[in-house]
C-alpha cells in the first residue's frame, strides 16, 4: 500500500508542519527535565502556638549533598503578612526531608506557607 502524495504546492506545509511538531517535542521535552531540577516544597501544615508564634511544617525535596535556603511566612485573617522568616538547613542525606520552622508574628497569625526555597550557594 502506497501513502498518497500531497497535493502540488503543498510540500511546503507539510514540511512547516512536521518541523513545528519537531521543535514543540522538543520545547515539551525541554520544559519537563527543566522542571524536574531544582528545589520543590510542600507545606505540610502548620501549628499557631500563640498569638506571637506560629510553626509551618513543609517538605522539602533537593539534592543530598546540597543545603537549602527557605522562605517561610506567616499570614493573619485579612492575608496581610505578620511574620517572615528564612530558615537555611545544612544538606541532608535523603532526597526529602521534613522540616518544621517557627515564625516569630506581630499579631495571632492563621496560617503559615513556604514562600520559597532555593539551594545554599
Amino acid at each position: 500500500m502506497t501513502l498518497p502524495r500531497p497535493a502540488p504546492g503543498q510540500a511546503k506545509w507539510w514540511l512547516i508542519g512536521g518541523i513545528g511538531i519537531t521543535l514543540g517535542i522538543v520545547l515539551a521535552t525541554w520544559w519537563g527535565v527543566a522542571a524536574s531540577q531544582g528545589v520543590s516544597w510542600n507545606d505540610a501544615g502548620h501549628t499557631v502556638v500563640d498569638d506571637r508564634s506560629v510553626q509551618v511544617r513543609f517538605d522539602v525535596t533537593a539534592d543530598t549533598g546540597k543545603g537549602v535556603s527557605c522562605q517561610v511566612k506567616a499570614l493573619a485573617v485579612d492575608h496581610s503578612v505578620v511574620g517572615s522568616r528564612t530558615v537555611t538547613y545544612p544538606p541532608s542525606k535523603y532526597r526529602s526531608t521534613r522540616y518544621v520552622a517557627t515564625i516569630a508574628t506581630t499579631q495571632r497569625a492563621t496560617t503559615a506557607t513556604v514562600d520559597g526555597c532555593d539551594y545554599v550557594p
